[in-house]
C-alpha cells in the first residue's frame, strides 16, 4: 500500500520486478531468433564500457536508455539472430513528474483550457458535489469533489486548486496541489512561501535552472518536517510539489517523488520501466513504433463491414466514437480492417499503435490498441 503526505497524508509504495530468465551462451546455437525477457542486474549495467548508468545502475529518461540497453544486449547476446525480440525491464530515475498538463498559468477564475495545471472554483463548482450548498469546501470535500470536475484523466496529472477552504473561510496564500495517480486524486505536500524564503527564492517563490540541486533540495525539507518524519515508515512514499520557472510561456507546477531509506528521504527516486529492443541487420535497436490515429475515411471502412452489430456500427457511423458495447474482439477486428487497408507493407516487429475515440463517462476519451505484423497477420497485443 502506498503513503502519501500533503499536510500529514501518507501512502506506501511497492515496486517489484521479476528476475531475469537465464539465457546461457554456449546454450544457444549461432544465428537462433529469440525472444528475451529480461531485468537489469548489477551487472548487467557494469557491462557497459562507459556512461553514468555503469555505476548508476538505472537511466535518466527513455532516451537514454533506448542508448544504453542495446549496448548492454549486444555485450550478452551475441548470437540473437536478426529478427529477435528482447524484453527489457529497467530502472528509471524519476527527477519529477511532469503532466502533460501541468503548464502552471494562473488563469481567470473558473476558466480551464486543459493545458493550465492552475484551477480557481466558481460559485457553481461548488454545486457539482452532490448535496452541497455552500460555497466552501474541505480539503477531504475537495478530494470527493475532484473526480465531478475532472472525470477522465491521465495517470499522475497535477491540479493547482484554489478555494474558500471551510472552515477558516480564507483562500490559502498558496493554492493546494492535488496529484491523480493510481485511480485516485490525492492532495499532495506543497512547497510553501516560507520554505522558498528560506532557501533563497522568496522573492517570486519558485526555483529556476540557477538552482541545481531540487531534489535533495526537497527531500532537505520534508526530513526537516517532524510531522511526517515522527510516523513514517521505510519505503514510504511523499510527493512534493514545487514551483519550476523557465520562462514566460513555461511556469510549471513540478512533483518530485521522494522514498524514506529507513534514515532519512532520498532522491532521485527510481521507478521500474519497460523497453522493447529488436535485432535488425546485427544491431540491436529500440522496438520502431507507428502511431495511427483513426481519420473519417477509417471509420467509413469499419462501418461498411460486418465486424459488430448492424446497432453498434450505426452509432460509431453517427458519433465516430466506439461506446462500451463494443467487446475487445470486435475492437481488434475492426482496427485490423484499417491496418490492412493503410499499411499495405507492413514491417515486422513494429508496434502500430491505432489511436481512437472511447465514449466514456459522458466524453471521448483518446484510447489506445497495439497490433504487430508478423510477416503473416496481424495480431492484437492488447
Amino acid at each position: 500500500m502506498k503513503k502519501i503526505y500533503y499536510l500529514l497524508a501518507i501512502v506506501a509504495l511497492g515496486l517489484s520486478a521479476c528476475q531475469k530468465e537465464p539465457v546461457l551462451q554456449n546454450s544457444v546455437p549461432p544465428s537462433t531468433k529469440q525472444t528475451l525477457n529480461i531485468t537489469l542486474q548489477t551487472s548487467d549495467y557494469q557491462k557497459l564500457t562507459s556512461g553514468y548508468p555503469k555505476t548508476a545502475f538505472s537511466f535518466d529518461d527513455v532516451a537514454d536508455a533506448n542508448t544504453y540497453i542495446p549496448q548492454i544486449l549486444s555485450a550478452e547476446y551475441l548470437t540473437a539472430a536478426n529478427g529477435s525480440i528482447a524484453n527489457v525491464t529497467y530502472n528509471q530515475t524519476s527527477l519529477y513528474f511532469k503532466a502533460a498538463d501541468s503548464i502552471y498559468k494562473v488563469t481567470t477564475a473558473g476558466t480551464d483550457t486543459g493545458k493550465d495545471a492552475y484551477y480557481a472554483l466558481t460559485a457553481a463548482d461548488y454545486l457539482l458535489l452532490p448535496g452541497n450548498k455552500y460555497t466552501d469546501f474541505s480539503v477531504a470535500q475537495m478530494l470527493t469533489w475532484l473526480p465531478y470536475k475532472f472525470p477522465n484523466v491521465a495517470n499522475n496529472t497535477v491540479r493547482i486548486i484554489s478555494w474558500t477552504i471551510y472552515p477558516t473561510g480564507a483562500t490559502p496564500a498558496v493554492p493546494y496541489t492535488f496529484l491523480y495517480t493510481d485511480g485516485a486524486w490525492r492532495a499532495i505536500y506543497t512547497v510553501q512561501p516560507a520554505q522558498y524564503t528560506a532557501l533563497g527564492v522568496g522573492k517570486y517563490d519558485q526555483f529556476t535552472s540557477a538552482f541545481t540541486n531540487i531534489p535533495q533540495t526537497m527531500a532537505a525539507l520534508v526530513n526537516a518536517d517532524v510531522s511526517i518524519t515522527d510516523t513514517i515508515k521505510k519505503n514510504d512514499i511523499v510527493y512534493v510539489s514545487y514551483n519550476y520557472y523557465v520562462s514566460a510561456t513555461a511556469d510549471y507546477q513540478r512533483v518530485q517523488p521522494l522514498q524514506w531509506n529507513g534514515t532519512s528521504f532520498v532522491a532521485p527516486y527510481s521507478t521500474i520501466a519497460t523497453g522493447t529492443y529488436v535485432k535488425s541487420n546485427g544491431t540491436w535497436k529500440p522496438q520502431p513504433i507507428v502511431t495511427h490515429t483513426l481519420t473519417t475515411a477509417d471509420i467509413a471502412i469499419i462501418t461498411s463491414s460486418n465486424v459488430a452489430s448492424s446497432t453498434i456500427l450505426a452509432n460509431l457511423k453517427s458519433y465516430g466514437d466506439f461506446e462500451s458495447a463494443w467487446t475487445p474482439a470486435e475492437l481488434d477486428a475492426a482496427f485490423i480492417l484499417v491496418l490492412k487497408a493503410d499499411y499495405t507493407a507492413p514491417v515486422v516487429g513494429t508496434n502500430y499503435q491505432v489511436v481512437f475515440l472511447s465514449y466514456v463517462g459522458g466524453s471521448d476519451v483518446n484510447t489506445t490498441y497495439t497490433f504487430q505484423w508478423d510477416g503473416t497477420k496481424w495480431t492484437g497485443l492488447q
